[in-house]
This record gives structure tokens, sequence and C-alpha cells, in this order.
């Protein structure tokens, strides 16, 4: 079996090799559009619109080399970060990240990642989709430290304009649930549901 992670992330390619996988990394193109209300199923939609993306472009691809027989899996992943209800993305610049870091400060937020997964095997398709939550509570932060934060340019690229892993989880004060889904992927999860989905 062939794995495929749709994700450019640096984050989530160290996880997948800590789980000992063997991937190739073919990242989405797709045009990321929230259609659902709800965080979990907004999430995991997200997930499957990369997942599907780089699924047709392999499939394509191996049908015009003509080694369409050959089995594979794609991993797609999202993650968002949700305060009261509201979806925070990715900051656009220096001003939205010091707005978002300011409302997540002293109080709790939710973390999402939704993880979508699609097979070729034995010539037919299949998927399975599922994410996972963190309750992450920040301590409050001083606005120098959250300017040198932002200025550090840390912020960018990440959803809620942190990252837990970096300089900024010195600011995290409590998390409840798995910390690897605050990171970009809970790995624990995705190696069970890979093992239920199709034996390792």
């Amino acid at each position: 079996m062939r794995y495929i992670l749709a994700s450019a992330s640096p984050r989530r390619k160290e996880l997948l090799k800590q789980a000992g996988l063997s991937f190739t990394v073919l990242p989405s193109y797709a045009e990321e559009k929230i259609t659902k209300a709800a965080p979990c199923g907004a999430v995991m939609d997200l997930a499957f619109q990369k997942a599907r993306d780089v699924y047709l472009r392999f499939f394509n691809s191996k049908k015009e080399a003509e080694t369409a027989e050959e089995d594979f899996i794609v991993i797609g992943a999202d993650t968002i970060v949700v305060y009261q209800g509201e979806i925070l993305g990715k900051p656009s610049d220096k001003s939205e990240a010091y707005d978002m870091l300011s409302l997540l400060a002293d109080r709790t937020h939710q973390v999402y990642t939704g993880v979508s997964l699609m097979m070729y095997k034995d010539g037919e398709e299949s998927h399975r989709t599922f994410y996972e939550k963190t309750d992450v509570t920040l301590y409050k932060i001083t606005r120098e430290d959250l300017h040198a934060y932002v200025e550090s340019g840390d912020s960018f690229d990440k959803a809620g304009a942190y990252g837990i892993q970096g300089p900024f989880a010195i600011h995290v004060k409590e998390i409840k649930g798995d910390y690897n889904n605050v990171v970009g992927l809970p790995i624990g999860r995705l190696y069970h549901e890979l093992t239920d989905f199709i034996p390792l």
C-alpha cells in the first residue's frame, strides 16, 4: 500500500514519520471552502476536499502512466481553531494575528483537526473521515508578549495565529485532549483508523 500525505505541513510530515509510516507528499491545490456551520462538520469537509483533490490527481496520473493497479491511500487533514462557535482561520496580516491572539488570551478555545482517508484498493474506491477536538486554555498574555510573538512571524500559516509546538508554548496553561491534534494531526487516532481501515 502506498501512502500519500495531501499536505506540505512540516508538522504533519514529522508526526507521520514518528508513526513509522513511509509516505509521499503531494500537497492539495483545492480551494478550501467552508460549507458547514458546525466546526466538526466544517473541518471534516475541508479535510475531505484536500484528500479528494489529491486522490483524483494521483489516480489520473496513474492511469496515464498505466499503473492503475497500484493500491494507495491519501491522507488529507485540516485544522481549525474555534472560540465560542466562531472559526478562526489563518491570519491575513499582523493586525489580524494580534486580534486573534488577544481574543484567545486568558480563555479556553477548541482546536479541531479533521482527517480524511481516501483509498484505492483492488480497483475500488473507499473513504472515511473523522475529527478530534482538544480544549486549549491560555494564560494572560501581555501586549508586549503578543506583539513580540506576532513580530516573530510564527503566527502566519497557522489557524488561530499560533503554533503550540514553537515559542508560543510558554503561553499555554492547560490542554484537555490530544496534544498532537493541536499540532495538526491526531497521529494516535489516525494510526488506529488506518489499522481498522486497512491492515498496515
